[in-house]
């Protein structure tokens, strides 16, 4: 069983950053991908970026690609979401996801795993 916990949503001003973390603990050895998802109350959640645990690959939404960068560090079990420039259509609430398969990045459906999710809401 995993488990992932996010940190690091807010407030802030269009134009400016933030930083979500995902800590993940439990059975991640056979993780293959994590990834964020966001989701604006009354519509579906939408994959916006994702890594490979093993090879760093990455993947974006082509609403955020240029604006933000997913990472991860292997040794803490965490992945990052760095996200700048930041607009008022970024703000949802924002999620961890947790596969066995790299199919994330094209389907919520493959997330075997889900954080509790994060608020981060930019004013315009």
């Amino acid at each position: 069983q995993v488990q992932l916990v996010e940190y690091g949503g807010g407030f802030v001003q269009a134009g400016g950053s933030l930083r979500l973390s995902c800590v993940a603990s439990g059975g991640t050895i056979s993780t293959k991908a994590m990834g964020w998802f966001r989701q604006v109350l009354g519509k579906e959640r939408e994959f916006v970026a994702a890594v490979r645990w093993d090879h760093g690959v990455t993947a974006y939404a082509d609403s955020v690609k240029g604006r933000f960068a997913v990472s991860r560090d292997n040794a803490k079990n965490t992945v990052y979401l760095q996200m700048n420039s930041l607009k008022s259509e970024d703000t949802a609430v924002y999620y961890c996801a947790a596969s066995s398969t790299w199919d994330l990045i094209h389907s919520k459906a493959q997330a075997a795993y889900w954080g509790q999710g994060t608020q981060v809401t930019v004013s315009s």
